[in-house]
């Protein structure tokens, strides 16, 4: 192939850099990026790439604070003209949060990738090297241009919006919550088959990592929440039941914090569908609504607290942190 486009692939660690240690007896990080795409046949007949190693921990290890730290990094490698768009290897674990951190974070047009393995390579079947090809055959298609981040692992790209991890083990774990993946990869092409919904950004270089998040159950009270704002906690994110209830007792959890002028976030702790003041009965979304929190459309608990922790890194208007959760969905 001529004039191949150039793929800076950013190592951060995971499952896909993970080998058995026989002391331990279980996977731990230890492959270098050099090491990993040493295993990744035939890349170069598509691409160039240029290797850097960011990090080398597993998924649970990632914070918010390393994130930002990422978010610049891949935008330093975005400014470059040599470099066409930008592959990030992740631990699975975390995989989606990191994306949709970047998502709300990143204001480029060039393909920012995600990708992670399910297997480790002392494993049968390791994956990491075909997920890696995936990410590179999308990072430098001009389809995925404009796009936002995206997930690619088992030859199916998603949207970093809509992207969860729905299974413990299978290799297509990464499913869209809105129902089928936005493209695959067939014979090294990106095939789209949906378009991207309006992005969020968050322009913001500070991160407010003080954000509760708890989930709703039968029984709940107040306790916890009236914990987190005690405590200092900035931010409140709750998973109710259903249309974004909660049971009695929490409410009264969420109107102490209100009263102390924390956000609180509603989502539902539901698989899909958004949080709507549809019932009027006490801890309902109505009372939720009549307290002023804020509904988080159809994002998981997880993606709607990150998306907090950036709205109060950049401002403290309970108003413009409505509007980055609220504006198109509800108004």
């Amino acid at each position: 192939m001529t004039n191949k486009k150039k793929v800076a692939i950013v190592f951060t660690g995971g499952t896909i850099s993970m080998t058995v240690d026989e002391k331990v007896g279980a996977a731990i990080p230890t492959l270098s990026g050099e090491q990993i795409m040493s295993m990744v046949t035939n890349i170069d007949k598509v691409a160039d790439v240029e290797v850097l190693n960011f990090d080398e921990i597993p998924g649970p290890h990632m914070t918010p604070e390393r994130m930002m730290e990422l978010k610049h990094y891949v935008n330093n490698l975005l400014e470059r003209e040599d470099i066409c768009g930008v592959v990030i290897t992740h631990g699975t674990d975390s995989l989606e949060e990191t994306a949709y951190f970047l998502d709300l974070t990143i204001d480029n047009d060039k393909p920012v990738i995600v990708t992670g393995a399910m297997r480790s390579s002392s494993e049968l079947g390791y994956d990491g090297p075909s997920n890696l090809s995936g990410a590179v055959c999308t990072a430098i298609s001009d389809s995925a241009r404009g796009k936002g981040v995206l997930i690619v692992l088992n030859n199916e790209v998603i949207a970093a919006s809509e992207a969860t991890k729905t299974d413990t083990l299978a290799l297509n774990t990464f499913q869209s919550v809105t129902g089928g993946p936005l493209g695959v990869i067939d014979c090294n092409e990106l095939l789209l088959y949906k378009h991207i919904a309006k992005r969020t950004i968050i322009d913001t270089d500070t991160v407010e990592p003080n954000v509760a998040l708890f989930k709703a159950a039968v029984g709940m009270d107040e306790t916890f929440i009236k914990l987190a704002v005690d405590n200092g906690y900035k931010g409140i994110v709750i998973e109710a039941m259903g249309r974004g209830n909660i049971p009695p007792k929490m409410y009264d959890g969420v109107k102490y914090a209100r009263e102390n002028n924390i956000p609180v976030v509603i989502v539902s702790r539901c698989h899909s569908g958004r949080v709507f003041d549809s019932y009027g009965y006490l801890g309902s979304g109505r009372d939720l609504r009549n307290l002023g929190c804020i509904f988080g459309g159809d994002l998981p608990g997880h993606k709607a607290r990150l998306k907090l922790i950036l709205a109060l890194g950049k401002t403290n208007n309970l108003n413009e942190i409505k509007d980055y959760f609220e504006e198109g969905i509800y108004y």
